[in-house]
């Protein structure tokens, strides 16, 4: 196995653990795209264009309180707007690349993604195969998020409702969420962000979560650009 390979593998491994909390999460999604009135076609074409689950869950959940168009893109825009971050934190690694590796690796470039590859550069810097290693790791997640979704449309309400499948939400992040606060600047944009969260969570339209990701954003900002 040559060295592209073996990073290529390398990611799908670094990847794994948080594909057991990836997995419900997307029959959690599949099951609320339909009760949210999504046609199992439209619910699978978000999860493969989009590919984004916070996105995702959010639009349906809107979509089923009948919000304004405006509301649901304006809502999708701040929140991903970590995206941005992620992009910033790994463009370092990947400026040497011919474009179309970056187009298909700024498409894999997820929450659970970033989580495994963030680390990865962290500690390995610069090297010849990374993207391979960014690449298993994407595909990795992708492939889990397509299955586990068309298999949340396809049993939709055949879902016990006994099973305890929205703790794997917050469980998921957390494991993404916790080696990465490292310093005073993450730390502080974590509990910002969720303290202001749980103050406005009765807000309509999840616009709590629009707050919480731009105080996130701008108590982290400000501390790094401060160090």
């Amino acid at each position: 196995m040559n060295q592209a390979a073996k990073s290529f593998w390398a990611g799908v491994r670094a990847e794994f653990p948080l594909l057991i909390g990836v997995f419900p999460f997307g029959l959690i999604y599949g099951a609320l795209a339909l009760g949210a009135g999504l046609a199992p076609l439209e619910a699978q074409m978000m999860s493969s264009i989009v590919f984004a689950g916070s996105a995702q869950f959010i639009t349906a959940q809107l979509v089923g309180d009948a919000a304004p168009g405006l509301i649901i893109v304006l809502t999708i825009a701040v929140v991903n707007l970590r995206h941005m971050l992620y992009s910033a934190a790994v463009a370092p690694y990947l400026k040497h690349l011919p474009r179309r590796w970056k187009t298909v690796l700024a498409y894999l470039l997820t929450d659970e993604a970033y989580a495994a590859v963030g680390l990865h550069y962290e500690s390995n810097g610069l090297t010849s195969t990374g993207h391979w290693f960014f690449l298993g790791a994407g595909l990795a997640l992708w492939t889990t998020w397509q299955v586990s979704c068309a298999l949340g449309i396809f049993l939709g309400a055949a879902l016990p409702s006994a099973w305890p499948l929205d703790f794997a939400l917050p469980l998921t992040f957390i494991a993404m969420v916790m080696p990465l606060l490292k310093d005073k600047p993450m730390l502080a944009a974590a509990l910002s962000a969720g303290a202001v969260a749980l103050l406005t969570q009765g807000l309509p339209f999840k616009l709590g979560l629009i707050l919480a990701a731009l105080v996130g954003i701008v108590t982290g900002t400000y501390l790094e650009s401060r160090r």
